[in-house]
């Protein structure tokens, strides 16, 4: 018997542990299948409180709600290799065990899978993956604790809460220097979510909720560890990003700082680990500036010295954006340099010539970077650069449409069925292998704006 409940536990990409609490007689309506439709589904909201998170947690009504997340965020696999629709099978076949498991404390999540993100700059960001499955429990518990936890949050922080993005906090930063505090303390955390102390932010968990099986719950989610390369790593301290939890959690560690803050009057505006503190003066800026050290050390957190400084709000970026002052002394938003560096590298690696796509697929790949570029610097206020970015964006394309061409032939026809003079088409065609400076002047008359915007391109300006 024993042998085959290791085997059933197995399929599911699971093992379970024979100890913690006795399992609770399970409710008929939640041991059958979440995922699919049920008049009765229950409501998580009715039953959250101080008590009965879990159960809340997994009620069906709240799993249908965080599978359809689930599922549109997509996602890679996790350890398992299981995807989506794989995941599901599992569940409708597994559920009623595993859902035992989580109530009885018995349940293990599956380590993350690592994975590097690499950084224009050349570094590496860690993500760590979880499995689908632990995705869908992740976010459903997120769904009962957000409503009871964020409420509790400063004003201030603007980062993964409901109702708040990364706007808020830019508008809040420029609103503090355009009433005269000119002087910002710019805090850089150290590889923050790599060092998020497991005692500390359960300590801070447990005086916002009182519900043992969360909390062990989320104290299993931290110790899974990470697999690299076939290997799993303990993990003694960080919650990896990339689960659903790890936003709130991380708001839940530094909500300390923010009320500390808070406390003593400083306008301020954080987002996740980035966190700036304007101030009226350098002298004001560096006495902070110590206080923030305390704080952040009490939280055994490290602060990075190298990208961290007191100084001027006009010369220290801020979520990507920096600060100008424009007419009347209004102080006004532009795109940071290193955004428009950034910009440019993946643009050009989006756009390699030698990629032997018709003009058409290469518009089709950039239009959701340049959708999502433009709709988060959407708060600059500087109409020549965008101009500017516009103007290099359909120079680098009208130089892979002569690439794709080639040949002086090949170009001379290509540009005679757009709709070329005949003097233009020779000329262009004539110089046919200097693809960066013959693709202006007089072919920006055949590959017009028009052009582009009949095949979707979308303008930044």
């Amino acid at each position: 018997m024993s042998k085959a409940k290791r085997q059933m536990l197995e399929q599911s990409g699971r093992v379970g542990v024979a100890h913690g609490e006795a399992v609770r007689d399970p409710i008929s309506d939640e041991t059958c299948d979440p995922l699919a439709e049920h008049p009765d589904t229950g409501s998580a909201k009715s039953k959250a409180g101080t008590g009965g998170l879990l159960e809340a947690a997994l009620t069906r009504g709240n799993l249908q709600a965080a599978w359809k997340r689930v599922k549109a965020n997509k996602g890679a696999a996790g350890v398992d290799g299981l995807d989506i629709e794989q995941t599901a099978q599992i569940v409708r076949t597994h559920w009623s065990r595993i859902r035992q498991q989580l109530l009885a404390g018995t349940y293990r999540p599956s380590p993350v899978r690592r994975v590097m993100i690499p950084k224009p700059d050349g570094s590496q960001r860690e993500l760590g993956i979880p499995t689908v499955l632990d995705r869908l429990i992740q976010q459903a518990l997120l769904q009962v604790l957000q409503p009871l936890i964020d409420p509790t949050f400063s004003q201030h922080s603007h980062g993964f809460r409901p109702g708040r993005r990364a706007h808020d906090a830019v508008k809040a930063a420029r609103a503090y220097v355009q009433s005269g505090k000119r002087v910002v303390v710019d805090v850089d955390l150290e590889k923050f979510f790599d060092r998020v102390n497991h005692d500390i932010l359960i300590d801070r968990l447990r005086k916002r909720i009182d519900d043992a099986g969360v909390i062990r719950l989320i104290r299993a989610y931290l110790n899974a560890g990470i697999m690299d390369g076939g290997v799993v790593l303990e993990r003694q301290k960080g919650t990896p990003q990339g689960g659903p939890l790890s936003p709130l959690l991380a708001n839940v560690l530094l909500d300390d700082v923010d009320k500390v803050l808070e406390a003593r009057g400083y306008s301020f505006a954080r987002y996740a680990d980035d966190c700036n503190v304007y101030v009226g003066s350098a002298r004001a800026g560096e006495r902070v500036m110590a206080l923030l050290r305390k704080l952040y050390a009490g939280l055994k957190l490290q602060i990075n010295e190298a990208k961290s400084a007191v100084g001027s709000a006009f010369g220290r970026k801020f979520l990507g954006y920096a600060l100008w002052v424009g007419k009347g002394k209004e102080v006004k938003c532009k795109v940071a340099e290193k955004p428009k560096h950034n910009f440019k590298a993946r643009i050009r690696q989006l756009t390699r010539r030698s990629g032997g796509r018709s003009m058409a697929q290469v518009v089709e790949k950039l239009r959701p970077y340049l959708l999502g570029w433009k709709a988060y610097f959407g708060l600059a206020q500087t109409p020549r650069v965008w101009r500017a970015l516009d103007e290099w964006l359909r120079h680098r394309l009208r130089a892979i449409q002569l690439k794709h061409w080639k040949r002086s032939a090949a170009i001379y026809r290509g540009l005679k069925a757009l709709g070329a003079t005949d003097a233009v088409a020779k000329k262009v065609a004539g110089n046919s292998r200097c693809w960066w400076r013959n693709s202006a002047k007089l072919l920006n008359s055949v590959l017009t704006i028009a052009y582009f915007d009949q095949l979707g391109l979308p303008r930044l300006s």
